[in-house]
């Protein structure tokens, strides 16, 4: 396997955001958001702040996420299927799990109006490619996006405002993609506050597979060979639960459905990873069986040194939590607390997918 050089395509003065402003000229008219989950409600709740959007409208199976979005104010109005909402909009908005992306593109391309854009939030980006292209006819455009941000907590009433500042947002149009339209998906997330790159599809799937994928993989395998051994009880399992294990627990309550799609949709650069993975795992167990304390302590000071890597970063801390983010041109606006569609809550706040 290649070694990737995580370092070599994130360059941060591309990322720069740029200042708020206070309810500027809106970049969209109507926006449909597919999915008013997370990550959907809480884009919902940034276009409310920034005057982003004219409209909003939201697309969810469930009557139960379609009344919440109203309720809270993050929607003008909702619709059972994607094409109604996808009718007559500017910007479509794809926040649904990959396994859907198919469907939802035969779904939506007979009714995109000439200059439309489709973006996504999806993980993974070439499956995501392969299952809309085909769909988008001539006029409109498809920007693949990843907001890499989230937490553990899904549904309307999970999102909150300030999820994706500091934060990447990878960007993996084609060289066909109509440069205009590529600006003003950037500027929408520059104005959530997010660094954004441009990035080759290919590239960005194995590049998550390092930093997002495989540790989600790993963290439910080990929470769920705690829960297997019959020497452990499950009561000392959640009584002893130290930092690590405890951290293991919260990335491992992800959403099971889209972690499910992920891993199968970005099966070729999970293996690649998790192949390397289990050759570096075997030569610990290899070094621990024969008391190799100096082949352990240098795997161990170079792994701290990551750490630091990612701190100078700025990726250290939990989404909204006040850190990581990228410096404005200008001072931003203060941001309007009276809208309740912006309303955060700290209590779901905690990070359980930096690599999302």
């Amino acid at each position: 396997m290649r070694r990737v050089r995580l370092s070599s395509r994130l360059n941060v003065s591309s990322g720069d955001a740029v200042a708020r402003k206070k309810k500027s000229a809106p970049v969209f008219g109507t926006v449909a958001l597919v999915g008013i989950g997370l990550i959907g409600s809480s884009l919902a709740r940034v276009m409310r702040r920034e005057g982003l959007a004219e409209r909003i409208v939201g697309c969810a199976r469930t009557r139960r996420t379609r009344a919440k979005a109203r309720e809270l104010g993050l929607v003008d109005a909702t619709f059972a299927s994607a094409r109604q909402a996808a009718k007559g909009a500017d910007l479509i908005v794809i926040c649904s799990p990959v396994s859907t992306y198919t469907a939802i593109g035969e779904t939506i391309g007979p009714v995109l109006k000439s200059g439309a854009i489709v973006t996504d939030v999806g993980s993974v980006k070439r499956a995501v490619i392969d299952a809309l292209a085909p769909h988008i006819p001539d006029g409109a455009h498809l920007v693949p996006g990843h907001p890499v941000a989230g937490t553990e907590h899904s549904g309307p009433e999970a999102g909150f405002a300030e999820l994706f500042e500091g934060r990447w947002c990878i960007l993996t149009p084609d060289d066909a993609t109509d440069s205009s339209a590529v600006k003003r998906v950037t500027e929408l997330w520059r104005r959530a506050g997010s660094r954004v790159e441009i990035m080759d599809a290919s590239h960005h799937d194995l590049v998550l597979a390092v930093t997002s994928h495989l540790p989600h993989l790993i963290a439910y395998n080990i929470v769920g060979t705690a829960a297997d051994l019959e020497s452990v009880t499950e009561s000392e399992v959640f009584k002893y639960s130290a930092g690590g294990f405890r951290d293991f627990t919260r990335i491992a309550a992800s959403d099971p459905v889209m972690w499910r799609d992920v891993f199968l949709h970005n099966r070729d650069a999970v293996l690649e990873v998790l192949g390397r993975f289990n050759e570096d795992l075997s030569a610990l167990q290899r070094a621990i069986r024969w008391g190799q304390g100096d082949s352990l302590e240098e795997l161990f000071a170079r792994t701290r040194a990551i750490r630091r890597g990612v701190i100078e970063a700025g990726q250290a801390q939990e989404p909204g939590a006040g850190g990581a983010k990228p410096k404005a041109r200008t001072r931003p606006a203060k941001k309007n607390r009276g809208n309740a569609a912006g309303k955060s809550s700290t209590a779901r706040r905690s990070t359980s997918r930096s690599g999302r």
